[in-house]
């Protein structure tokens, strides 16, 4: 055997091939969940009475997922992976195909109804697909859109149906369509994915389909919209204009001007008479493709419109954007009402009865109610506005003061998403990867095996220090009474021989640590002192002859003592060096190693000495948090208490389950007869919960069997080694004071 070479072969036989590259894609959760913002959404609706409906994901995780719905719940039941990139849109073409598009430049055809098998690629766009559309009834058409300026509208049981030919001729057609004339015709490429989501061991398919190609965009399409027969399809992108065309031949039939910015969402009446526009200059309108013209403007977001979704009689419109608000308003009357507002930007809306469903840059999607069927019934609520015309009213408003309050507070649901990696850095060993999620949660990553190695959890403890590199080292800034904000759990810290529940003061333990040889010095200097005058004075003694304090708050859980925990026991073969002032003189530098004991007030700050020598530090900020607890609505729990619960921003939730447990215990200590909790409620919650020593030595409190009670907030389940600030700052996201609720499980 020998390879026989062509003359082009030879001429480029010097040139260096370019490798391809291999990815692959860690994950520490299991596949029902995604982990980045929701793209699109697409609803498939049972044809029987007793089916099944079910909500189609497409993620910037690369993946779509099928959830089976209920009532209040659902599930996912298949995971379709084959994209390499972003998920941007997607729509279901006929009874059960699915078409995906993607930043990969590809399209993707799917069973709906099976275990994660994509049918076909195809691939015919030059940039990102950002959007696509299909027609109702002509289930056949499903047009495409991208950032290459290129329009295609596909016949998807052409594209998908390879021609009968021999390998031989299709290996040949494919060589030819690739290298050959500018006038060969395009290839779709087909690929199978199995349904372990493996490329199946099959010769790739390719034949003469060829899309049609509406023409005419020189710029970024964002948009598409086609109507049920699919005799009309509109576009809209970053060239701020609608353009209509006949998507049977590809002609462009008018072009539609208004918009004063990119075009990012589009809607057509199933006639294809009326079109609504959604864009970044804030405004929806509402074109009558008859006239030619634009018959309405709607003036309701404050920032760009990404998303719309209309009623079936196209006499109403949701819409929500970058403003983090979901609006409904009345074509005809102009009404408008503020349904709810997210935490997140609006991606796309899929109406489903007399809900919504929507997707947003968070990996979550929620269900809100809508009643999309008769929605006069939410306007009957009051609070509605009228929508003005002109893209500066909404600001107007807002500047007044007269933002409407949302109609609804929570969503009737949420499918929960996993948070999405946002930092990383990648260790000097080159093995281990560090890294960030948008919940807050840092964790090590072992490359070389794909696993996490350590999770060091949600950061919640303040910032009680700065650093800077400007002396070419690390230096690290301690400033009053800002580092003393921070505290933890001894548990936490490994510190044997202290309550787990004790609360360590990082600022004033790192101080001790610093100044360790300095305070056996100075003991020793002035025991030597005091012998040479014939006196025994105690370390307590001679700690309050030798200061003269400013006024500090004393703190009543600190240890009066010198020891310095092995956490906070600084190195002496590289020691740190010190860099401060005192009350008298200028800054000075020393090595930990090399204080001798003389330094005094006239030295230090005042404020150290006091820490160090006196365990007293300065007034702080208020280290509690302040919450309500009730029982999860619908629950037959009986009510523990009314009032406000106060306990430190570091207690576990693990504390709060032990505290309503011991309280379902003893029902006759709930409340007073007045039906408010007892006097001394933060008391008594502290020494109850906080004190609770019930757990076996050795063993980190979430490491216990699992109690009967759950703990809720935002209806989100919360993990027990989760604190109280934790929880205020990643899940409750709110300035008013935290709402925890509380279920009983049943059979465990």
């Amino acid at each position: 055997m020998h390879r026989v070479s062509s003359v082009g072969n030879n001429a480029n036989s010097n040139r260096p091939r370019k490798e391809k590259r291999l990815r692959y894609v860690l994950s520490d959760t299991d596949d029902t969940k995604h982990c980045a913002g929701i793209n699109c959404l697409a609803v498939l609706k049972s044809s029987f009475s007793d089916g099944c409906n079910y909500l189609f994901t497409g993620s910037r995780d690369g993946t779509l997922k099928r959830w089976a719905l209920d009532d209040d719940a659902a599930t996912c039941s298949a995971t379709f992976e084959s994209h390499v990139d972003w998920v941007n849109d997607t729509v279901i073409a006929g009874d059960n195909t699915l078409v995906s598009c993607s930043s990969d430049t590809t399209l993707k055809t799917w069973n709906c109804l099976s275990d994660g098998i994509c049918t076909s690629t195809l691939r015919q766009h030059s940039d990102y697909v950002t959007c696509l559309a299909a027609a109702e009834k002509n289930t056949n058409v499903v047009a495409s859109g991208g950032l290459g300026g290129e329009v295609f509208v596909w016949d998807i049981e052409a594209a998908v149906t390879p021609l009968s030919k021999s390998s031989d001729v299709l290996e040949d057609n494919c060589s030819n369509g690739i290298n050959g004339s500018a006038n060969s015709l395009s290839i779709s490429s087909l690929r199978t994915i199995s349904s372990s989501n493996s490329i199946a061991a099959q010769t790739a398919q390719c034949h003469g389909y060829v899309p049609i190609c509406a023409k005419g965009h020189k710029e970024s399409v964002y948009a598409l919209a086609i109507n049920d027969s699919g005799s009309l399809l509109v576009s809209g992108g970053t060239e701020k204009v609608v353009r209509v065309w006949d998507p049977r031949t590809g002609l462009k039939t008018m072009k539609l001007r208004g918009h004063t910015d990119n075009i990012r969402a589009l809607l057509m009446d199933s006639t294809g008479r009326y079109c609504l526009s959604g864009s970044s200059d804030s405004m929806i309108r509402l074109w009558d493709l008859g006239q030619q013209r634009c018959v309405h403007s709607y003036a309701v977001h404050m920032d760009s419109v990404w998303a719309l979704a209309s009623t079936p009689t196209f006499s109403h419109v949701y819409s929500g954007g970058r403003d983090l608000s979901l609006y409904l308003t009345d074509l005809t009357t102009r009404e408008s009402l503020l349904l709810c507002t997210k935490e997140h930007p609006i991606l796309q809306l899929a109406l489903h009865g007399d809900s919504i469903w929507v997707a947003t840059t968070d990996s979550s999607v929620h269900r809100w109610p809508a009643e999309g069927k008769n929605p006069q019934k939410v306007f009957q609520r009051g609070g509605s506005f009228l929508a003005g015309n002109l893209s500066f009213s909404r600001a107007r408003v807002s500047l007044e003061g007269s933002t409407p309050a949302p109609v609804y507070k929570e969503p009737i649901f949420t499918i929960p998403g996993t948070p999405a990696i946002v930092h990383y850095e990648i260790l000097n060993n080159r093995r281990h990867v560090l890294t960030k999620d948008t919940a807050g949660s840092v964790k090590l990553w072992e490359i070389t095996k794909g696993v996490v190695i350590e999770d060091y959890g949600q950061v919640s403890i303040p910032a009680w220090f700065s650093v800077d590199t400007r002396l070419g080292s690390l230096s690290v800034h301690l400033d009053t009474p800002q580092c003393f904000s921070a505290e933890m759990y001894s548990a936490d810290l490994n510190i044997t021989g202290k309550p787990e529940d004790d609360k360590v003061n990082l600022a004033r333990e790192t101080l001790k640590g610093l100044l360790a040889h300095w305070m056996t010095k100075r003991r020793q200097r002035l025991g030597s002192q005091a012998s040479v005058n014939g006196d025994v004075l105690s370390g307590k003694d001679i700690t309050t002859k030798s200061l003269t304090h400013s006024r500090i708050e004393v703190d009543v859980n600190a240890e009066n003592d010198s020891m310095v925990y092995p956490s906070f026991e600084f190195s002496t073969v590289s020691p740190p060096s010190i860099i401060t002032e005192g009350s008298q003189g200028g800054p000075w530098r020393k090595k930990i190693t090399e204080l001798d004991g003389t330094e005094d007030e006239k030295d230090f700050p005042g404020w150290v000495l006091d820490c160090v020598l006196s365990n007293k530090l300065p007034p702080r900020e208020n280290t509690k948090c302040s919450f309500y607890l009730y029982p999860c609505e619908g629950s037959a729990v009986q009510i523990l208490t009314q009032g406000k619960l106060s306990a430190p921003r570091i207690l576990r939730i693990h504390k709060v389950v032990n505290y309503v447990v011991e309280k379902l215990d003893k029902p006759s200590d709930n409340a007073n007869t007045d039906g408010t909790f007892s006097p001394g409620l933060g008391g008594r919650l502290q020494h109850l919960v906080v004190g609770d020593g019930s757990f076996r030595s050795g063993l980190k409190p979430w490491q216990k069997p699992r109690p009967s009670v759950e703990i809720l907030c935002n209806n989100q389940v919360l993990s027990p080694d989760m604190s109280l600030a934790t929880v205020r700052a990643y899940v409750w996201k709110k300035p008013e004071d935290l709402v925890l609720n509380y279920r009983v499980i049943q059979g465990r």
